[in-house]
């Protein structure tokens, strides 16, 4: 039996067919149709995955016979595709047959390969989901116990506010005894801080650490979502709402009943969706869209954000009574600059946790690459930090990751080795640079020094090439700025000393 998904094409034109053929077969087991009557009798003897069906077809369309295909073989997943792009057609394709997709010709190849891809991968999930809830169905207690002890791992990983990585002497202790104080009680917080800072793990510490920690927790970032969808995913909708709408589906608030919702970049909603969401906190009910009836619920409000509210409130644009529901407590993350005591051991958890997800293994990182690690800004925070670590995982060729491993922007956002030189230049952020024209200037050249220097690994003659110096001069602004490697991470022999 083939290995690949099987998929069905169904077109009365022979060479339609052929070309479809010829371009999906490296990558599926491809059955062709020329009728419909022919493709009933495919799908009932093979286990077909995907039925791509043309939409002009003589005797019936494309999307009438996929209605039927529906009935039959709900389990397949059914796509048209057609050179006419009637909206009544698609509209009905959404709705009736209930298609996955909806392609229109000339199609590109490539972009036909994926979508394929997409829905054989939708059929296998569908089939895996029928197959856990038929298992639950039978075994109802199990389930509940392997989610009771699947909460139980996470509170014990939540427990005293862990799982933010931090040291003995952190400035986060101070937070993180306060989400700890705030925990237990059933109000409601407002987390504040630049993106990236963790506002999402804090919210999760606050959950687990609360007398709902068994019960459901569920995230929604409210960021540049339009209000009708927003709408839709908070308050769940009835089916026939709106065009889509082809089932009931129960919204985020109704899901965390009894548990917490965290409701990030809350700063980002409109006024109009302000007013329905401070009715939901009053009122402690949702209605769903296109529903005649509310819903009563029973949901913690953990928000987050990383504007200024307050001035927002004040400049009119966020609602005060709304604000002063969620605000019963603030909580402001400090940003990674602020605690730079914490980049090691942060950065140590983040390469453990990406050797484990990517299945690439790594022993740590070099004094160089550390140095430069702790002394960079981050203004990405922790994200940023995470996805740097990741790059260097990938492009890693041996156990300890070096400092040539870090993006441009890390090296030349570094500080000088010695900190006790009262003489050595230091620096950090671009933005926090001052003084004379000539002053600026020196900072940027040795940050630009040192990252050439760091990336060829304190090879000077090729890193006096690519400036365009000779060794002296390169040597030269070396004494000048102090540069020097961390713990002998210099190149060897005589390319890794000017001389």
């Amino acid at each position: 039996m083939s290995e690949m998904p099987t998929i069905l094409i169904i077109d009365d034109e022979v060479r339609s067919l052929e070309s479809l053929t010829r371009i999906l077969e490296e990558d599926f087991e491809v059955k062709t149709a020329a009728t419909t009557a022919e493709a009933s009798e495919i799908l009932a003897r093979e286990w077909i995955q995907v039925v791509l069906c043309d939409q002009r077809m003589p005797g019936e369309t494309g999307v009438e016979y996929l209605k039927q295909v529906r009935e039959q073989w709900p389990e397949v997943i059914r796509m048209i595709i057609s050179g006419y792009t009637d909206p009544a057609d698609i509209i009905s394709a959404v709705n009736d047959a209930g298609i996955y997709q909806y392609i229109t010709k000339p199609w590109r190849p490539e972009n036909l390969i994926l979508t394929l891809k997409n829905a054989t991968r939708l059929f296998t999930l569908q089939r895996q989901h029928e197959a856990l809830l038929a298992e639950m169905k039978v075994t109802p207690q199990r389930a509940d116990a392997a989610m009771r002890k699947q909460r139980e791992t996470l509170r014990a990983r939540f427990s005293d506010a862990d799982g933010i990585v931090r040291t003995e002497r952190s400035s986060m202790n101070a937070i993180c005894e306060r989400l700890k104080r705030v925990s237990p009680f059933d109000i409601s917080v407002l987390l504040t801080g630049e993106s990236g800072t963790g506002k999402e793990l804090a919210a999760r510490a606050l959950h687990y650490s609360s007398l709902r920690w068994d019960k459901a927790f569920v995230v929604e970032n409210c960021g540049a979502v339009p209000d009708q969808l927003l709408e839709s995913e908070l308050f769940g909708y009835k089916k026939g709402a709106f065009t889509g709408a082809v089932e009931d589906r129960v919204g985020l608030f109704e899901r965390a009943d009894g548990g917490t919702i965290f409701l990030d970049e809350i700063g980002d909603v409109s006024p109009a969706f302000q007013v329905k969401l401070l009715r939901v906190l009053q009122e402690g009910e949702i209605r769903p869209v296109g529903s005649s009836r509310p819903r009563r619920v029973d949901v913690r409000v953990i928000a987050a954000t990383n504007r200024d509210l307050e001035a927002d409130m004040l400049a009119g644009r966020f609602r005060q009574d709304l604000y002063y529901r969620l605000a019963a407590v603030t909580i402001r993350l400090p940003p990674l600059r602020d605690r730079r005591e914490d980049i090691p051991a942060l950065a140590t958890y983040l390469l453990d946790a990406a050797t484990s997800s990517l299945g690439k293994e790594a022993d740590g990182f070099t004094d160089e690459a550390m140095a430069c690690i702790q002394a960079y800004h981050w203004p990405g925070n922790v994200r940023e930090l995470t996805n740097e670590i990741r790059h260097m995982l990938v492009m890693a060729d041996e156990p300890l990751l070096g400092a040539e491993l870090l993006s441009s922007r890390v090296l030349q956002g570094g500080v000088a080795n010695d900190a006790d030189d009262e003489d050595a230049l230091t620096w950090d952020a671009p933005r926090d640079l001052e003084g004379s024209l000539k002053d600026r200037v020196a900072v940027m050249e040795a940050r630009i020094l040192k990252e050439t220097l760091i990336r060829h690994r304190w090879n000077k003659s090729r890193a006096a090439k690519e400036l365009g110096l000779s060794r002296v001069g390169l040597r030269g602004k070396l004494e000048r700025y102090g540069l020097e490697p961390v713990n002998g991470a210099a190149a060897g022999g005589e390319h890794g000393h000017a001389q």
